[in-house]
């Protein structure tokens, strides 16, 4: 009988997927004008039995993982033709969801039953953490910060139909008495936006961190910002899958000393680093570990996840100058084999990916907020269909773009899916490809061309352009 239950369920839920996917494809097909709405919704959320007190400490003896509490929050809810996307500002100014509406499918991760841990361990500043997911800022502390468990006043900043742009803002003006020593017990004034932005026709959301430092004084800070990804999930169960992997324009990591295990097996190459080729699957987490980006990003603007079971990505584009860092972090690989009921056994250890952007290059090490100073931290948030790698990325186009002796293989993914495309591919002076493109959104994009003989180690130019002319991305690669 259950089994009955579920494969109704399920069937019901592929078929609304796919209904989801056809209605969004159909409309822009048909020419029928995007808009963007926003919405006021709610959304139910369980937690094992806890308690805190007013200044957000764990109270003693409140815990009681045999008793699941239900909680509802006020969501606010942006759409257009290809993004549903749900806020969560009452905890933690979270994006909570993206549902890609041509897949039908959920890209970040949202935890079934809270669970607090690292109860009295010293590693957070309310000594304790429980996981709800989505992406969400984090300062002025390492490690999740102060503001996870907050409420965010929320304001409409703008409402048309071809862009709605929402924000997310709290002050830290306040401390926790009895936070760990190695955080700084006192409020620092930083003051915290997060604008989120949706646009008609776009199949990416928009987002902008602005902290703001009203003191005369340099003050050390940390800021983070945190997603949880889960690409291509089932919207009623999102979790990462055996087939996950982290896509970086990195080629070494470094790892804390407790967290050695992750790099065992893994070529080193002096100064404490690693290759990054193993750590980015995550089959081969062992356990919960720590990757930094080593030294940071260098300069690469785009990381993200691809859930290669079914090639769906999510990636955060951004100007990794500002925010250089890149920390990765999961529970390990047994989450997802030795995966549970959360509600009969409600633990913490799930299977998704963290990856966070950080001010610096790793937790604990402050950086210095110029007194009367902002920071600005514009990004962008992407999903991928029908990509197996990123190679190139900006905001209008994600490209994997590689080559061997006899052909150029090209896999894109175009932000406005709507706009009519022109692909051009060259070798030298020789023109490869030069070919009206109309996106997919639904199956992803895939081009292949021909290479003369005799052009290993030449270099393929790409550029993808509009119809009309203006310049979307350009990339190169070298000929295998």
């Amino acid at each position: 009988m259950r089994m009955a239950s579920f494969a109704r369920f399920y069937v019901v839920v592929s078929v609304l997927s796919a209904l989801c996917g056809f209605y969004a494809t159909a409309h822009a097909e048909s020419g029928v004008p995007d808009r963007v709405a926003l919405t006021e919704s709610s959304i139910a959320w369980s937690t094992v039995k806890y308690a805190t007190d007013a200044e957000n400490g764990l109270v003693e003896g409140s815990l009681d993982k045999g008793i699941i509490v239900d909680r509802t929050f006020k969501t606010r809810v942006l759409e257009n033709r290809y993004l549903k996307v749900t806020l969560v500002p009452e905890f933690g100014g979270r994006i909570l969801s993206i549902i890609y509406k041509p897949t039908g499918h959920e890209q970040l991760y949202r935890t079934q039953v809270g669970v607090p841990y690292g109860i009295k361990g010293g590693d957070f500043y309310y000594d304790w953490l429980m996981v709800y997911g989505g992406i969400f800022p984090t300062f002025p502390d390492p490690e999740h910060g102060r503001t996870w468990l907050k409420p965010w006043s929320f304001k409409v900043e703008k409402q048309t139909d071809a862009e709605v742009t929402v924000s997310m803002s709290i002050e830290d003006n306040f401390a926790y008495p009895a936070a760990p020593p190695k955080f700084a017990r006192g409020s620092t004034g930083i003051k915290a936006t997060y604008y989120v932005t949706l646009k008609a026709g776009r199949a990416a959301l928009d987002a902008r961190v602005v902290l703001r430092n009203a003191q005369d004084k340099a003050i050390p800070y940390e800021y983070w910002t945190c997603t949880t990804l889960a690409p291509g999930s089932d919207p009623n169960n999102p979790r990462a899958t055996g087939g996950a992997e982290i896509i970086a324009p990195i080629k070494t990591y470094t790892t804390p000393s407790w967290s050695n295990f992750l790099a065992a097996g893994d070529e080193s190459v002096g100064q404490g680093r690693s290759l990054f080729e193993n750590v980015r699957y995550f089959r081969n987490w062992p356990e919960m570990g720590i990757a930094y980006a080593a030294p940071n990003m260098q300069g690469g603007n785009f990381w993200g996840v691809i859930n290669h079971d079914n090639e769906e990505g999510i990636f955060r584009i951004a100007d990794n100058s500002v925010t250089p860092g890149l920390k990765m972090w999961t529970w390990g690989f047994s989450s997802f084999t030795k995966e549970t009921d959360p509600r009969k056994d409600p633990n913490p250890q799930r299977p998704y990916v963290e990856l966070w952007a950080g001010v610096s290059d790793q937790f604990f090490h402050a950086a210095e907020f110029p007194p009367r100073g902002e920071v600005s931290i514009p990004e962008t948030y992407s999903p991928t269909v029908g990509m197996s790698n990123v190679t190139h990325a900006n905001g209008n186009v994600l490209v994997n773009l590689s080559a061997e002796a006899t052909s150029v293989v090209l896999q894109f993914f175009s932000i406005e899916p709507a706009t009519p495309l022109r692909v051009t591919l060259k070798r030298g002076e020789t023109v490869l490809l030069n070919d009206a493109v109309t996106a997919d959104p639904g199956n992803g994009n895939r081009i292949t061309a021909p290479i003369p003989a005799g052009s290993s180690g030449a270099q393929v130019q790409l550029t993808i352009r509009t119809a009309e002319g203006k310049e979307l991305i350009a990339a190169e690669t070298r000929i295998k």
